[in-house]
């Protein structure tokens, strides 16, 4: 799949907000297949509730809101 080069933090402001009323907690994730590359998960506080939401830094450097494939035979 192509993506388009955007960093984290523009993808983050895309997705959430370039002015949060609430600052952003940003977690690096580790322990899981889908994130061995890179994951974060960053969580804000909203008027509705706590939203969570994971970034996962694919092959190509790029920051998507999807994981990247599991590579069968790669050692996945």
């Amino acid at each position: 799949m192509q993506t388009a080069k955007i960093s984290l933090r523009g993808l983050i402001d895309k997705w959430l907000g370039a002015n949060l009323a609430a600052p952003a907690r940003i977690t690096r994730v580790r322990s899981s297949r889908a994130c061995r590359s890179g994951c974060i998960r960053v969580d804000v506080a909203r008027p509705s509730g706590q939203l969570s939401m994971f970034f996962f830094r694919h092959a190509d450097g790029c920051w998507c809101v999807f994981p990247p494939a599991l590579r069968v035979g790669w050692g996945a």
